[in-house]
């Protein structure tokens, strides 16, 4: 049985769509709700902001917004597959 949630992906040239954030374990990071998510893209986006006020990042680079919100199944061993049926956090990927 899966439960639903949310994630944060981002597309790469390579992988295509996948998860950006990450535990420790390296398992992808889910969130109750998709304002969840959102607030945690938000977080990253003003620590980019900050980055570039510090003089620490480009202007383009803290002003771009990759990361997107995607709803997921989260099954029984912490593994995710979303709605296109990629499974992430199973060994290996």
């Amino acid at each position: 049985m899966s439960e639903p949630a949310f994630c944060i992906y981002i597309t790469t040239v390579c992988e295509g769509s996948v998860p950006s954030v990450r535990d420790g374990d390296g398992k992808p990071c889910v969130f109750e709700t998709e304002v969840e998510a959102q607030r945690e893209i938000a977080d990253f986006a003003m620590t980019r902001l900050q980055e570039f006020i510090d003089g620490h990042r480009d202007f383009e680079d803290a002003m771009a917004v990759e990361e997107y919100v995607v709803p997921v199944d989260v099954c029984p061993d912490g593994s995710i597959v979303d709605a296109d049926g990629n499974r992430f956090g199973a060994e290996g990927n």
